[in-house]
């Protein structure tokens, strides 16, 4: 499955636009790694916790595409799009949303 953020897929032609998808993934941050993370906010430095948790919610996104993409029988998806918010209580949970369109390349 091909992915891109572009509307096309340079040397492809696509010949059939399946329709818009998407993939959300909103996954809780636990205490500790909240702990860890204001302390590294005050000393400086990445949060490895929090940079793991992304890639995680990213990846289970772009996961739920290429199965909806699948089953509607495209072979790539064009034009993706993808957000990151936190949500809830304190916005202790991270949430992913990814969308684009499925088409069929050749």
């Amino acid at each position: 499955m091909t992915l891109s953020t572009t509307p096309t897929i340079e040397g492809k032609k696509a010949v059939k636009y399946l329709g818009l998808i998407s993939g959300d993934a909103i996954l809780g941050a636990n205490i500790f790694r909240d702990l860890f993370a204001s302390i590294r906010d005050i000393v400086g430095g990445r949060s490895a916790a929090y940079e793991a948790e992304l890639r995680k919610a990213k990846d289970i996104a772009l996961g739920e595409m290429r199965e909806q993409a699948r089953h509607l029988g495209a072979n790539a998806i064009v034009g993706i799009d993808i957000d990151y918010e936190t949500i809830g209580a304190s916005s202790s949970m991270l949430m992913v949303s990814a969308s684009g369109t499925a088409v069929v390349i050749e």
